[in-house]
């Protein structure tokens, strides 16, 4: 368990030996810990004592076998699953809607449950886990190498944030500092996956609510920055680009050429669309005042990213806890209170904002020398936390004598997003889910691991 004291910034990682198969529940007092123990029991087979929620969670009874991950084979043998439960609403005029796992459009999968009278929604209730692959169990016993690719795939979109989340944790484990320019080119990879993102969902909200243009002028400028990343560091994703130790690839002169001319193509544009955003009182009528996240919610849930941000709660984990280069690097963290639909489009549009100035900065003062050092052999255990563009991922590693992955978790952010996306819908149309659905866009695939 990893706990953050927000106001020094410490992080202090507790871990629990359960010989005898079980642990107090965490969950029982901290909500949000409720989906976190669920599936370390149907991974593990550890019992978590007085969890108030004892379905299960990424187990839909497809696997075969029942708790993978358990140390003691017995008791792996799957019964039949029964249904899953979804929780009860009671009232007058109430009907259900069951929409997915499988959607209109090419995404990835996730069941949501309404309950609504008439047109207004009494209760959302989310079933995810369709698209969990195992990462864990492929972690352990990995090689380094094997484990860093297994990472950057963790969650398609957020490639780089996970692979120098996991790079980070190594490194920590091993007592190892990469060379400068290594931490100012993962900066600057960074910031090309958060613009890139950033400028996608803002047009796609837009989409949500009918108004294409944003949608398809959004898309253009995303369209530039992933080319320009394919250009600089060869890949789109930047996949396998951030390694334990450095970075694999450098950037050259031409790299820089098309990043400044990038740069410069959305300073141009982009005002525009924003102008245009805040000028469309139709527009503006579906986002403002739709989705609300209370703050106190946010707290609780110590929500990140742009979630967190657009209700009220000044989290970012490249200023606190802090990591190289960002300390060298001016920049704004915004922050904003109405918790709307509204806000989480405005928390991104300044981000795109911010984003800019930091690659211009990093652009002008990265420095010259070696791209990675040699990761020296042997075991221990590290932590890191990274500012991916949804929000903190958290990686923990622990590493065996003989170099290979002994264990390794990884947290996305929208573990504790998307609990949060139920409350905000409450008391909302129909019609308006898909908005503020888009608004968190929170990641299945980083959830489902």
């Amino acid at each position: 368990m990893a706990l953050l004291d927000e106001a020094a910034g410490d992080i202090a990682v507790v871990s629990l030996e359960c010989p005898e198969g079980r642990f107090p529940s965490l969950g029982a007092r901290h909500p949000p810990a409720l989906r976190l123990e669920r599936a370390i029991r149907d991974l593990f087979g550890l019992r978590p004592d007085g969890l108030p929620d004892n379905r299960p969670w990424l187990d839909h009874g497809r696997w075969g076998v029942r708790f993978p991950m358990a140390l003691d084979p017995r008791g792996k043998a799957r019964p039949a699953a029964p249904a899953y439960r979804f929780l009860a609403a009671e009232g007058e005029s109430l009907h259900q809607i069951p929409v997915g796992p499988v959607h209109a459009g090419i995404i990835e999968p996730g069941h949501f449950r309404f309950t609504a009278n008439g047109e207004t929604l009494v209760r959302l209730e989310e079933r995810l886990g369709y698209v969990h692959k195992g990462i864990e169990e492929l972690l352990s016993g990995s090689t380094i190498d094997r484990a860093a690719k297994l990472a950057g795939r963790t969650s398609g979109d957020s490639t780089v944030a996970y692979a120098l989340a996991f790079a980070r944790a190594v490194e920590h484990a091993l007592g190892l500092e990469p060379p400068p320019r290594a931490h100012w080119l993962r900066a600057l990879m960074a910031e090309l996956e958060r613009l890139a993102n950033h400028l996608g969902d803002i047009g796609a909200i837009c989409n949500d609510a009918a108004f294409a243009l944003m949608h398809a002028h959004c898309g253009v400028l995303r369209e530039r920055v992933l080319r320009a990343a394919d250009a600089s560091f060869g890949h789109r994703m930047m996949r396998d680009c951030i390694v334990p130790g450095g970075v694999a690839v450098d950037l050259d002169r031409r790299g820089v050429d098309v990043l400044i001319d990038m740069i410069g193509n959305i300073r141009q544009r982009f005002p525009a669309l924003v102008e245009l955003y805040d000028n469309t009182a139709s527009l503006l009528d579906r986002t403002v005042a739709t989705g609300v996240l209370k703050p106190a919610l946010t707290r609780q849930y110590g929500a990140g990213g742009f979630v967190g941000r657009a209700s009220g709660r000044r989290f970012d984990a490249r200023m606190s806890p802090g990591y190289a280069p960002y300390d060298r690097l001016d920049f704004e963290v915004p922050v904003l209170e109405q918790g709307d639909v509204n806000a989480r489009i405005w928390i991104r549009v300044k981000e795109v904002e911010q984003s800019l100035s930091l690659v211009e900065q990093i652009l002008e003062r990265l420095p010259r020398g070696p791209l990675r050092r040699d990761l020296p052999r042997g075991g221990g255990e590290g932590m890191a936390l990274v500012e991916g563009f949804r929000g903190d991922v958290l990686v923990w590693v622990r590493l065996g004598a003989n170099g290979k992955i002994a264990r390794c978790h990884m947290r996305d952010p929208s573990w504790f997003q998307w609990p949060l996306l139920e409350a905000a819908v409450e008391g909302n149309i129909v019609a308006d889910f898909p908005l503020c659905n888009k608004s968190f866009n929170c990641s299945y695939s980083g959830h489902d691991i």
